[in-house]
This record gives structure tokens, C-alpha cells and sequence, in this order.
């Protein structure tokens, strides 16, 4: 198994935690985004969307970090991707937050703060403090976002960007529930710390 992988992006970082948390190895293949690589022919050869992450198992690529999640549940974790019908309902629920509200707001914020990237941050900070109080009170009432007994790819999905929003500007003092799921995942056996510049 490979990973394409660029190590300060919050969504490659979800893919490593995932293997972490799943005793799964992957060959790391670090891409230089600064630079560019991932725009060149040789990159966009293995994925035309030239984006990372991108996973290549048993001589097939996928790409996108919840697809990636999703197939690694399927094919070697199964209990993180539970086949009950309304769990998978709640878990593709929380992908897709990871993947609009949470890119849109924490994710955005922080690429703003550290990498100098364009546009309005204090509107985007406003969006995620929407989003952080959204996620701070479904975890008021339950343990784990898909509202399981146990973690779920749904947990891994929003973590990052949820446990680096202090990059982006945004104090999790307010949001004692994120704070305590935090410390849950990182409870987790196989945890893989933070990426950090």
C-alpha cells in the first residue's frame, strides 16, 4: 500500500491517523505541493485531479481522504464502518461536514493563518466558529459524532481540522465537549500526533 501524501495537509494527516488507528502500513510518498508537483504530468498521471491524498492498494488508486476512509473501513476495519443502516446514514452525514462546513470554516481558517492564502478571514472565522458550536453540541450528547458506542470513520474525518483550529485563529477554550473528544481520539491505541509546521 502507498500513500501519496503531503505532511502538513490535514486531510492526508485523517488517511495516516486511520492506518495509525487500524495497525494498517502504508509507504509513505511525500508530494511537494509548494512546488507544485502534484499540477506536474507525472502526479496527474496517477491521479488527474491532482490532488493528495491519493491511496494505491492492490495495484488500484483512490483518491479524496473520506473515500479513502471509507475504503480502508470496508477492506480492513470494518468495525469503524458499521453495516447498520442508520449508522452508516449518521457516518455519511459527518463526511460530508468534514468535507463542506468543516473545509469551508476551521480547514479554510487555518490554510489563511499559516500558508498566507487569500481571502476574508475574519468572515471565515465567523463561519467556523458556527461550525465548531455545531459539532460542540452534538458532542454534549453523545461520545462520538455518529452517535455509536464507538469511534467511527466519522470521528477521523473531522478531527484535524477540528483539533488544529487554534492554527487557523479559532480558541477551543469555549468548546469543552471538542476538547474532551480530542482527548478521546488521542486516547485511541495507534494514535499518530498532529502535524505541525
Amino acid at each position: 500500500m502507498q500513500l501519496h501524501d503531503f505532511p502538513l495537509s490535514g486531510n492526508c494527516y485523517k488517511v495516516r491517523l486511520f492506518l495509525g488507528l487500524t495497525g494498517q502500513r502504508a509507504e509513505i510518498i511525500t508530494v511537494n505541493l509548494a512546488a507544485g508537483e502534484q499540477k506536474q504530468p507525472a502526479f496527474l498521471a496517477i491521479n488527474p485531479r491532482g490532488q493528495v491524498p491519493l491511496l494505491v492498494d492492490q495495484g488500484s488508486r483512490l483518491a479524496d481522504s473520506q473515500a479513502i476512509l471509507v475504503y480502508l473501513a470496508r477492506r480492513y476495519a470494518p468495525q469503524w464502518l458499521p453495516d447498520d443502516a442508520l449508522q452508516q446514514g449518521r457516518i455519511a452525514s459527518w463526511l460530508s461536514y468534514a468535507a463542506n462546513e468543516l473545509h469551508h470554516g476551521p480547514a479554510a481558517a487555518r490554510v489563511m493563518k499559516l500558508f498566507g492564502r487569500p481571502g476574508d478571514l475574519e468572515a471565515t472565522q465567523a463561519k467556523a466558529r458556527q461550525v465548531l458550536a455545531m459539532v460542540e453540541l452534538q458532542l454534549g450528547r453523545h461520545a462520538w459524532l455518529a452517535e455509536g458506542e464507538a469511534p467511527s470513520v466519522a470521528d477521523v474525518a473531522n478531527y484535524p481540522y477540528l483539533a488544529m483550529a487554534g492554527e487557523g485563529g479559532l480558541d477551543l477554550t469555549p468548546y469543552p465537549h471538542i476538547r474532551q473528544w480530542c482527548d478521546r481520539i488521542r486516547a485511541l491505541p495507534g494514535y499518530v500526533e498532529l502535524p505541525h509546521l
